[in-house]
């Protein structure tokens, strides 16, 4: 089969195709014909290296964390899917989805509905599921708080201003200016192009600083919160951890960072608002298989409106 691996760590050009092996599905496993893959920014971190110290060192490496198509091959013991059937499958950091076929855990795989799209399904769960977790577990969202996203025509932010939204929380967007019009046609309540307005310097106070982009801190923005106000990071660091942990000490505003944690109720959760027409999903570009090196260009230059998908087997 076909698949994008990569020999070492490096730029977009490490990235080849070539042919491999087919992989063969054990006990609790399934094999996946796959349709579309996401481009993440931790598929590019972990190109480059960023996260060496976390992974197998061993290449040739194929990279892509979440997957759409359908179950080609049940492992022993899968009682839960059968052939044939549509679905979204997480391969975590380990990645194998840019290829044409991947074995993936059962239990982290699940059953798509008709009115989803392949190019749609693939970016649930990166983005998706951060922008809920974040909204809801750190950010503590609920119906009527005013909510700033920062970054909103991004992967994460399309989905963040959606979710806060249907949420019932007012929302004011922040992005560039060619894409006000986006986020507006997402829901947002308010329009701010962060190149010709700072938002920490206004006085209008939010519960919740959702940063979707990471280019802010928590002092920062702190002024921005209000007094029991929470600043949500969704790019984890060693600055932003301190932080969160001394405001963790003291009473009123609070810094939280946080990284996904993979939730399949959560994914149904965001899966369901999908198919209900409560999520539109935003993709930007879609890029075949043997163009995945421009994919990831595209995607380090963090201006995509939305999500990156990459077709295969079409």
């Amino acid at each position: 089969m076909k698949a994008a691996i990569i020999e070492q760590y490096g730029g977009p050009e490490v990235l080849k195709i070539a042919e491999v092996s087919k992989p063969v599905p054990g006990p609790g496993e399934v094999l996946i014909k796959v349709f579309a893959a996401s481009v993440n920014p931790v598929d590019w971190k972990i190109r480059k290296g960023n996260l060496k110290m976390m992974l197998s060192k061993k290449f040739p490496k194929i990279l892509g964390i979440e997957v759409s198509g359908i179950v080609e091959e049940l492992g022993e013991n899968v009682h839960s899917l059968k052939k044939g059937q549509r679905v979204f499958a997480g391969k975590g950091y380990e990645g194998g989805g840019y290829a044409e076929y991947v074995k993936a855990e059962a239990g982290r795989t699940i059953a798509i509905p008709d009115n989803i799209s392949h190019e749609e399904a693939c970016t649930m769960a990166v983005a998706g599921m951060t922008a809920l977790q974040g909204l809801r577990n750190k950010g503590k969202i609920k119906p009527g708080m005013d909510v700033i996203i920062n970054g909103a025509s991004g992967g994460v932010g399309t989905y963040a201003v959606q979710i806060a939204k249907a949420l019932g929380a007012k929302v004011t967007a922040v992005c560039s200016e060619k894409n006000l019009e986006l986020v507006k046609s997402l829901g947002a309540d308010v329009l701010i192009d962060y190149k010709k307005t700072d938002f920490t310097k206004l006085p209008k106070k939010y519960h919740i600083v959702f940063d979707a982009v990471g280019y802010r801190t928590f002092w920062q923005t702190r002024k921005t919160l209000r007094k029991r106000g929470v600043y949500v990071n969704i790019s984890p660091s060693l600055p932003l951890y301190i932080t969160s942990l001394l405001t963790r000490l003291y009473p009123g505003k609070k810094s939280k960072g946080f990284m996904l944690h993979p939730d399949m109720n959560d994914l149904a959760e965001v899966m369901q608002m999908i198919s209900e027409k409560k999520i539109k999903v935003v993709i930007d570009r879609v890029f075949p298989l043997e163009k995945l090196a421009e994919a990831h260009q595209y995607s380090e230059t963090e201006r995509a409106k939305g999500k990156i998908v990459i077709s295969i087997n079409s």
